[in-house]
């Protein structure tokens, strides 16, 4: 999904004109919608016999050494999109404020509306957007009573999507073809595959028809946005698998991100806020997801209007012809200079 919608309330009473306030219940409630790009936090079970016979079932690696002398029994545990955005209250509790936190590296755009509110203001008004980098913001906005001497409440809600809202793709940029340069892989689904290359987000997509554990290497250079490295099934129930692809999101100088998706658990070659050179290993195929099988997934995306969309490109050859991509076709990789 390209934007992802979050809840946060809060309630107030005073109990009359000639009590101060008594108590202030303040409270954030969080619904997440998870997106392809969201990361997760690595979880693995480990089950190990010592030479005292003793047992261990731990979440904790054991050595290296223990791993050479001992028959180590690993299992990857099923894992859930962690949270990347948050809207916090600051300041005075009679005047609260508000800031974002974003994890993300690179930056987003969160729009905050109020659901309901009654006797409150906001300094600036609400609905905003606001264009967030990564970290947390200055102060974005505040509440407060219009009538200080009444019972005030106010639910808000908000959402975002990544990236920033101007960004404009270049359209001379050049796109290697994101494997390694002594083989060759075909094109299984191009723009507007019947597929699954309809909606916004993967009309301008691509699918390299890959076997597992093959090399993936940066199309274009640009920073780790975000990861994802330990989902590992895959299948064709989209409501089951679409938010479970182990994907890399790598942010370009122009605001345009790329985006690569089903790859193999666990073996992602890079990290977040990392910068990467176009050509350079990133991760190795898998399958991931949403997926009928083993391939890669490969697309660029730009923020337009609160939402995702992805934006046509060309593949670069080892002669230095540009053309768009097509079903059928094979791609040979090149060895890129660094």
């Amino acid at each position: 999904m390209s934007v992802t919608e979050k809840t946060a309330k809060k309630e107030d009473s005073l109990l009359s004109q000639k009590n101060t306030m008594q108590r202030l219940i303040n409270y954030l409630a969080f619904v997440c919608l998870c997106t392809l790009s969201m990361s997760s936090d690595a979880k693995k079970l480990y089950k190990y016999q010592d030479k005292q016979g003793r047992w261990y079932y731990t979440d904790k690696a054991p050595s290296a050494k223990q791993s050479q002398e001992l028959d180590v029994e690993i299992r990857q545990i099923s894992v859930e999109a962690k949270q990347r955005v948050w809207l916090k209250q600051m300041g005075e509790k009679r005047q609260p404020a508000f800031v974002i936190r974003n994890d993300y590296f690179g930056p987003i755009e969160v729009e905050v509306i109020f659901s309901k509110h009654d006797n409150v203001r906001s300094t600036p008004p609400l609905p905003k957007k606001f264009v967030i980098a990564p970290g947390v913001s200055q102060p974005l906005f505040a509440l407060g009573a219009i009538d200080e001497y009444q019972g005030w409440q106010y639910s808000l809600n908000y959402r975002y999507a990544l990236g920033q809202p101007s960004a404009q793709h270049d359209r001379q940029a050049i796109y290697y073809p994101p494997f390694v340069s002594y083989k060759k892989f075909r094109i299984s689904q191009s723009f507007n595959g019947q597929f699954s290359h309809t909606g916004e987000q993967n009309k301008y997509a691509v699918d390299f028809a890959m076997p597992e554990g093959s090399e993936v290497h940066a199309a274009r250079a640009g920073v780790v946005m975000s990861l994802a490295n330990d989902f590992f099934k895959g299948g064709v129930d989209r409501q089951a698998y679409a938010a479970r692809a182990n994907s890399i999101r790598i942010l370009h100088d122009d605001g345009s991100m790329a985006v690569y998706a089903h790859l193999q658990v666990d073996r992602a070659q890079v990290y977040e806020g990392m910068r990467v050179k176009a050509g350079q290993l990133i991760a190795y195929s898998g399958n991931t997801g949403f997926s009928t099988g083993p391939h890669l997934h490969f697309s660029v995306q730009l923020n337009q209007g609160m939402r995702l969309v992805s934006v046509p490109f060309k593949f670069t050859d080892r002669e230095g012809k540009v053309s768009g991509p097509k079903v059928g076709q094979w791609l040979a990789g090149f060895a890129v200079e660094q």
